[in-house]
C-alpha cells in the first residue's frame, strides 16, 4: 500500500509537456526556440537585406546622375541654335553638328526599315508556327549568340558583305543594313516573349469562332503583344543610335559638312564625330567642348527615344483597354 503511494508521488524524469524544453526538443536545461523569436529574426534579416539592396539602387541612380551631371556641365555652354543647324567648320573646332545628327536618324531609320519586319515575322514564325523541337531551340541559342556578338565583329561584316561583295561603298545603305543586323536579336526575342505572354485560351477562342490560324495572329495576338513590342522596337534604335564600330567600316564619314542626297552617299554619324574630335584633329583642345556637346546632344535623342517607347507603349495599353 505504501509503495503504491510512494510510486504515485514520484515525479516524471523526462520533460513535462507544454514546457520549454519540450519544445525546444531536447532537455538539460537548454535555450528555447519560440516562434516570436523566429519571426523577429526573419524580419530583422528581410529589413537588412533590403536596406542593402536599397543602398546599392541609390548607388547606381547616383552614378548615373553624376554621369549625365558630368557631360550637361561640360557640353550645355556649347549648345545653342547654330550649333545645332549649322556644318562643322575651321578644321572641326567651330560650327555645329546639323549632318551628323541628320546622318545619326537616318541610320537609325535604315535600320528600323531593315530590323523591324524581319524581327517581328521571325519571332512570330518561332513562337506561333514552329514546332517545338531542336529546330526552335537551335535558333533560339544562335539568336542570344548573335546578341553577344561584339559590335565590331558587325562592322567587319558589314564591310565584307554589303560594302565589298554587293559593292554598296561606304554608304547609308550599307551602314543601315549593318545596324538592322546587329538590332535583329533584340527584336527578335523581344516580339518571341511578348507573343508567349499572351494566353492559349485566347488563340483557341479566336479559333473557336472560326478564324483562320493568320486572322488571329494579325487581328487578335499581335496587337495584345504590341505594347511589349514597340518597346524592344524603340529601345533596339536607342541602341544603335550609340554605336560606333559597325559605322565606322560600311559608311561614317570623317568630314563630310553636307547633307546626303541618296542612300549610296556617306554621312556623319554623333558616335563617330564624337570619337574624331576628341582623338584627332587640328586643335583638340578646341574641340573639347564641342564634344561634350556632341555627347550631350546624343545622350537627349537616346533619352528622348525611351521616354518615346514608354509613351508608345502606354498608348496600345489604352487602346487595349479601350476594345
Amino acid at each position: 500500500m505504501d509503495s503504491k503511494n510512494t510510486s504515485n508521488t514520484v515525479p516524471p524524469s523526462g520533460p513535462v509537456p507544454g514546457s520549454p524544453d519540450s519544445m525546444s526538443g531536447r532537455s538539460g536545461g537548454s535555450t528555447p526556440v519560440f516562434p516570436e523569436d523566429y519571426s523577429v529574426r526573419k524580419r530583422r534579416s528581410q529589413k537588412a537585406a533590403f536596406a542593402v539592396f536599397r543602398i546599392l539602387s541609390l548607388f547606381i541612380v547616383l552614378i548615373l546622375f553624376a554621369i549625365l551631371g558630368f557631360i550637361i556641365y561640360k557640353g550645355a555652354g556649347v549648345i545653342s541654335w547654330d550649333f545645332l543647324t549649322k556644318a562643322p567648320s575651321d578644321g572641326m573646332t567651330s560650327g555645329g553638328i546639323f549632318p551628323a545628327i541628320v546622318g545619326t536618324l537616318l541610320l537609325m531609320l535604315g535600320s528600323a526599315i531593315v530590323a523591324f519586319p524581319v524581327g517581328i515575322m521571325s519571332g512570330v514564325y518561332m513562337n506561333e508556327y514552329a514546332s517545338r523541337g531542336w529546330v526552335v531551340k537551335f535558333i533560339r541559342l544562335m539568336t542570344n549568340n548573335l546578341s553577344g556578338v561584339p559590335s565590331i565583329v558587325f562592322g567587319l561584316f558589314g564591310m565584307a558583305l554589303f560594302v565589298k561583295y554587293l559593292g554598296f561603298g561606304d554608304s547609308i545603305l550599307a551602314g543601315s543594313l549593318t545596324l538592322g543586323l546587329l538590332s535583329l536579336p533584340l527584336v527578335i526575342r523581344t516580339t518571341e516573349e511578348a507573343l508567349k505572354d499572351i494566353p492559349a485560351g485566347i488563340r483557341e477562342g479566336s479559333l473557336a469562332l472560326g478564324a483562320t490560324k493568320l486572322q488571329t495572329i494579325w487581328k487578335v495576338v499581335l496587337p495584345m503583344a504590341m505594347p511589349r513590342i514597340t518597346t524592344g522596337l524603340i529601345l533596339s534604335l536607342g541602341r544603335v543610335s550609340g554605336e560606333t564600330a559597325p559605322i565606322l567600316f560600311t559608311c561614317a564619314a570623317y568630314f563630310f559638312p553636307q547633307l546626303p542626297t541618296s542612300i549610296f552617299d556617306q554621312c556623319m554619324a554623333l558616335p563617330y564625330h564624337l570619337y574624331v574630335i576628341s582623338t584627332s584633329g587640328t586643335d583638340i583642345e578646341a574641340q573639347q567642348p564641342i564634344a561634350y556637346g556632341t555627347a550631350l546632344v546624343l545622350i537627349v535623342i537616346v533619352l528622348i527615344i525611351n521616354l518615346l517607347a514608354g509613351l508608345m507603349r502606354r498608348h496600345f495599353e489604352k487602346r487595349l483597354k479601350i476594345k
